[in-house]
């Protein structure tokens, strides 16, 4: 079997990272391996439709199996845990999936258990440099430290945009 080039091995993780689906798997094997079957009672998607994003995130490198073990009724389960690859892999057109997948995410989730912080900000080049780096340090600590033992599971999102709110004209008018 020859390795895979670097544009195939591009492509396979624009396609495993495209779908919402596929991102939600990664956050539920973040922390635990987990099997086809779970996965897809967890989902609530077929176990033949699952084995199809299991296997795509696999092949991308987003996906490890773990050692086998057997399951509730004898027969031998898969389990498997993210590998991490899609932190900060940025693929062209990933804010949509990102956003989708966040709402469908939030879909069952009582309002008040969500905490959101919303603002507009007016930042030349280098502050806005400076904001970004800092939330990349921020939340780079926070993912290298690992999981907590008696830790809740939690997500977080930053959405960093250009917002379309011109300056207002701050000349008066002349006449």
């Amino acid at each position: 079997m020859t390795e895979p080039t670097d544009e195939a091995h591009a492509e396979a993780v624009g396609r495993a990272l495209s779908s919402p689906l596929r991102l939600r798997i990664l956050r539920l094997c973040a922390f635990d391996a987990r099997t086809n079957k779970e996965l897809a009672e967890l989902l609530a998607v077929n176990p033949g439709t699952m084995l199809h994003h299991v296997r795509t995130l696999v092949n991308a490198g987003m996906l490890a199996p773990q050692e086998e073990r057997v399951g509730a009724r004898g027969a031998r389960e898969v389990p498997y845990r993210a590998t991490g690859l899609s932190w900060r892999t940025h693929v062209p057109g990933q804010s949509v999936v990102l956003i989708e997948t966040m709402r469908q995410q939030l879909q069952g989730v009582d309002p008040e258990d969500v905490d959101v912080i919303w603002m507009g900000l007016r930042l030349n080049a280098e502050h806005r440099a400076e904001l970004d780096r800092r939330l990349y340090e921020l939340v780079t600590e926070f993912k290298e430290r690992g999981p907590d033992p008696d830790g809740e599971a939690a997500s977080l999102v930053v959405v960093v945009h250009p917002d379309l709110n011109p300056p207002r004209d701050t000349d008066p008018p002349t006449g």
